[in-house]
């Protein structure tokens, strides 16, 4: 299962991440007292959701022998009177019938992050006394 480790030290506001034998960092914006070394937390969750789609997308046409020969994938955070959300937007390009277009569409909505965006999750935090 996904595992991530993030350390911040005193560079206001670096993390260095660690997953999947990855590493990464994050930071924030000048704006909010960071140096913008990298992606902020909330770019980091788009991110997220972009691969995820691009990559769920990609396997369902190359499964079902689809001409996609490019899929870009846009997502922005809103925050708005009415609340947060995300929207998302598909570029297809490829010999596709609207048909196909529409069930990608469709399937883009239950990719693995989208669900459990839209459902949301519990957060247990605990405090390891080390």
């Amino acid at each position: 299962m996904a595992h991530a480790t993030g350390t911040i030290g005193t560079a206001h506001y670096l993390v260095d991440i660690n997953t999947g034998g990855h590493r990464l960092v994050a930071d924030e914006s000048p704006a909010r007292g960071g140096a913008d070394v990298g992606p902020a937390p909330y770019d980091l969750l788009l991110a997220a959701l972009t691969a995820c789609t691009s990559i769920t997308l990609r396997m369902y046409a190359d499964r079902k022998q689809w001409d996609l020969r490019s899929l870009t994938v846009s997502v922005k955070f809103v925050r708005a009177d009415e609340g947060e959300r995300i929207d998302r937007t598909l570029r297809l390009e490829g010999n596709l019938t609207d048909e196909q277009r529409l069930r990608i569409g469709d399937i883009a909505e239950r990719t693995p992050v989208t669900l459990t965006l839209k459902k949301g999750l519990p957060i247990f935090t605990k405090l390891d006394h080390g």
